[in-house]
């Protein structure tokens, strides 16, 4: 999920656990089952597949699994190790469980109930700061992407970086940062750091974010032709919205620039992209560079960064849109 380097606090009476708790929950593990989330992008991926690559170094035998039976955008199969991840309804029922990346367990899809009622065999990794831990050991910073968090663990647990490896965290900074538009001096002292390794970031950047095809150019011309915008208290709000049929036929890159679009508009305070996952069910992304838009997201049972978050809601979209106006008009979300 994208992120910026101020983050939402953490729940003040909320202790989350350190690297090296995380570290001794994996070194005493046999069986390792990593879990990144739905409709993954490129920190879910690079997290879990990075994890995975320096813990196979170690002889752990680790697996990946991701709660949807669909396969991932295409952008990211540059990542290393994406070939091996599972696509399942069931993980396995034995060994520790790892999240990557998932803000809450619902975000791990169709195993949420599984790991909701497995709690003392899970741990959870996420840089998001509206998580409130769901797992026995949870490593919870907001910092710029998971990525780093991982960076982090292996760096403690004595794993040497390799080219495969650093590719994966490249991949979710590079992305979660918005190619490093926001975020801390750490992120280019660790991008510097992963090039060591011979990561070639301008590939990098064409696999994961620039390319895109005509087809997908015409399907944003579409939904853009199609913007809304409206005052919602103090602010100027632009919506887009990409209906299901359009959503099925898109790249995820496509999808990930519009909902950049939709924060750039000039005199727009909030950008808002509706995304049709299921016929009348809607994944909201919101972003803006003036307030604080995880206060918005969970007001509707979401959450995310201070310039970045979202939430899923169902029913016509019209009416979506109208309650998130009614949130922004009633509060004052703020500023960053």
């Amino acid at each position: 999920m994208t992120g910026g380097s101020r983050q939402a606090s953490a729940p003040k009476d909320k202790q989350f656990d350190t690297v090296a708790d995380v570290a001794d929950a994996l070194i005493a593990a046999e069986t390792i089952n990593v879990v990144t989330h739905i409709r993954p992008d490129a920190d879910a991926i690079g997290s879990a597949c990075g994890l995975a690559l320096g813990l196979r170094s170690r002889g752990k035998t680790v697996n990946v699994f991701i709660g949807q039976s669909s396969e991932p955008a295409d952008n990211l199969r540059s990542i290393p190790g994406i070939e091996e991840i599972t696509f399942t309804d069931v993980l396995p029922a034995d060994g520790l469980i790892v999240t990557c990346d998932c803000a809450s367990v619902d975000r791990t899809g169709r195993f949420a109930e599984a790991i909701a009622h497995q709690r003392d065999r899970v741990v959870v990794i996420d840089h998001h700061a509206s998580n409130t831990g769901f797992g026995a050991v949870n490593l919870i910073e907001p910092v710029e992407s998971t990525t780093v968090l991982i960076r982090d663990l292996l760096e403690h647990m004595g794993i040497a970086l390799t080219e495969d490896i650093a590719y994966c965290l490249y991949a979710g900074l590079v992305t979660d940062t918005g190619s490093f538009r926001w975020g801390t001096p750490r992120m280019h002292t660790l991008a510097a750091e992963l090039m060591t390794y011979g990561v070639n970031t301008r590939q990098a950047a064409l696999d994961l974010m620039d390319e895109i095809s005509a087809q997908d150019l015409k399907m944003m011309g579409s939904v853009m032709a199609n913007m809304k915008t409206f005052t919602a208290g103090d602010y100027e709000v632009s919506v887009l919205v990409i209906d299901d049929e359009r959503l099925k036929s898109m790249n995820q890159t496509a999808v990930e620039m519009i909902i950049q679009y939709a924060r750039a508009i000039e005199g727009s305070d909030i950008g808002v992209v509706f995304k049709e996952i299921h016929p009348a069910y809607w994944s909201v992304s919101l972003r803006s560079s003036l307030v604080d838009v995880s206060v918005l997201a969970e007001a509707h049972g979401g959450g995310g960064h201070v310039p970045a978050a979202g939430y899923s809601v169902g029913g016509d979209v019209d009416d979506a849109i109208a309650a998130l106006a009614a949130t922004i008009a009633g509060g004052e979300p703020r500023q960053p």
